[in-house]
């Protein structure tokens, strides 16, 4: 019997089980790109959820029948970094729950991210992507521009890889 899953935007009160999405899954998808010396730093600085994305109305989570959030992603006029580019956004903290990946949530989410930026009237959407995510944004019609180290603290650099979509070309279809 097929899951029922709701997708919504997500709500200030949603900060604490986006918290424990972001590290569940970024500690257990991430482990085969990355080394254990980097994870142990990096992942408790960007597993947060972030207030301001939730009260955007910019993020959303798709969630089961009984309310569990199962995947996040949303998108921003500002970068991680606080740079504002005009007609482009920016991809922030999407996740899936290890335990459902290849189930179609992200997807789902990110066609809603797409969808909406495009809308609002972005163009081009930045996405810093791990190791571990390139494919699912190729999928989506992302394409690499260039590897980067994320500055998370002092000494706390996390290699991602910079892609871009070019919202005004075809957007990805539902499955």
């Amino acid at each position: 019997m097929a899951q029922t899953i709701t997708l919504r935007t997500a709500l200030p009160s949603d900060l604490a089980a986006l918290d424990r999405l972001l590290g569940r899954s970024y500690s257990r998808l991430l482990a085969p790109d990355y080394p254990p010396s980097t994870l142990v730093l990096a992942v408790p600085r960007f597993a947060r959820a972030q207030p301001e994305l939730l009260q955007s109305g910019r993020y959303f989570v798709a969630e089961d029948a009984q309310g569990r959030i199962l995947a996040a992603g949303g998108w921003s006029w500002r970068s991680p970094s606080g740079h504002e580019v005009e007609r482009s956004g920016h991809v922030r903290h999407v996740a899936t729950d290890p335990d459902v990946v290849r189930q179609g949530l992200g997807r789902m989410i990110m066609t809603r991210v797409m969808l909406e930026a495009r809308e609002a009237g972005v163009r081009w959407l930045d996405c810093l992507s791990t190791r571990t995510a390139v494919s699912f944004y190729q999928a989506l019609g992302f394409r690499i521009m260039h590897p980067k180290d994320l500055a998370l603290g002092p000494g706390i650099d996390f290699p991602v890889l910079r892609m871009l979509a070019d919202l005004e070309e075809e957007l990805p279809r539902k499955r």
